[in-house]
């Protein structure tokens, strides 16, 4: 089997194509398989609302839940059974792809539990139990990005558990995540922890800053608040990848974790499914080609970007200054983006919380 060509451009100007669902239908069907063979996939990232679609459409999953429960496991034990069962296949099936980058990519993410998002003590305890019943070198733990969330992430790091770091909206919150990072690999170190081990990405998501921008946009109604929808997303999501390259190859503070093996903390660019049909449907994989960088993409946009995406090499580096443009233009006309990225950031561990309670009483 040959790869999709768009793909292809995309992973050789040095995005990797991670695939943002998982369910057991896609792991027995051997359709993940099939996406690493001919869609360029090199990982899989989940969610609360991933895994409610996937236990809500068709029985894969009935005979192990009533197999658990009938032995006397409860109905939120049974579940999250089932969830790290999948995610541990998943990580055998990409394991080739995480021995061929040398744990770069081959990535399954499971998230915490996210009504633990303001739970610093408790986040900690259950990044660590997940990745002990993974039990897998390729497994990502999912923290948020959420006050409490920043200590939690420095913590397991320093554990030596490697940590997708997600929900985060705005750039600040970036720096913040990017800080806990380096203070989790410099305490990782400091006991002798192999850093190489060590890996991290930043999610940062991008349609969803859109949706809550445009309306805002929309009910202010100039001329000159209207022209600027569509464009916060990509802006901010370029602002955040200016802030990677100052952290990871200009300030001083990581160099000497560099010489000792450390990694730099990718950029995620998530939430790339376009929320409204307005706008082109590969715009915020094409608009965010940028090295080193990871795109995950639902299913739809995956074959969107195969069928028509024109991909450029590089669609950020040196477009920093442009972007604070915009989001200065957006403040100008009347939004306070600090506003929307802490609604985006409640709002999203409200939907996963939401999602997870849900599936437990489905």
């Amino acid at each position: 089997m040959r790869q999709n060509p768009n793909l292809a451009a995309l992973s050789a100007a040095g995005v990797s194509v991670w695939l943002d669902d998982l369910s057991r239908d896609l792991l027995q069907s051997g359709k993940l398989q099939k996406l690493i063979d001919t869609r360029s996939i090199v990982g899989v990232t989940s969610n609360p609302s991933t895994f409610e679609r996937a236990f809500t459409h068709g029985h894969a999953y009935e005979s192990q839940i009533a197999e658990l429960t009938a032995r006397g496991a409860d109905i939120e034990t049974a579940i999250r059974t089932a969830v790290t069962d999948d995610v541990r296949v998943a990580c055998d099936v990409l394991r080739p792809q995480w021995d061929a980058s040398a744990g770069v990519d081959g990535r399954v993410s499971i998230e915490v539990d996210p009504s633990l998002a303001h739970n610093t003590d408790a986040t900690v305890r259950q990044a660590v139990e997940l990745a002990k019943i993974v039990d897998r070198p390729n497994v990502f733990i999912k923290i948020p990005a959420t006050a409490a969330g920043l200590p939690a992430i420095t913590a397991v790091l320093a554990r030596g558990v490697s940590v997708n770091v997600t929900l985060i909206f705005s750039v600040q919150r970036h720096r913040a995540v990017m800080d806990a990072y380096l203070a989790g690999i410099e305490a990782a170190h400091d006991s002798g922890a192999d850093l190489s081990k060590i890996h991290s990405v930043a999610s940062l998501f991008v349609s969803r800053v859109d949706s809550e921008v445009d309306k805002r946009l929309e009910a202010i109604g100039t001329d000159e608040a209207l022209a600027l929808r569509g464009r916060a997303g990509v802006a901010n999501a370029r602002l955040a990848y200016a802030a990677y390259q100052r952290v990871f190859f200009t300030e001083p503070r990581f160099a000497a974790l560099k010489a000792s093996g450390a990694r730099t903390q990718r950029p995620l660019w998530a939430s790339t499914g376009v929320k409204n049909t307005a706008y082109p449907d590969t715009m915020y994989v094409a608009e965010l080609v940028a090295p080193n960088t990871v795109s995950t993409m639902p299913e739809a946009t995956l074959e969107a970007v195969a069928h028509r995406g024109v991909i450029a090499r590089d669609t950020v580096t040196g477009k920093a200054i442009e972007a604070q443009k915009v989001l200065d233009e957006l403040s100008a006309v009347g939004i306070d983006l600090p506003n929307v990225f802490d609604v985006l950031q409640n709002d999203g561990i409200a939907k996963f919380a939401a999602s997870w309670r849900r599936l437990v009483h489905h």
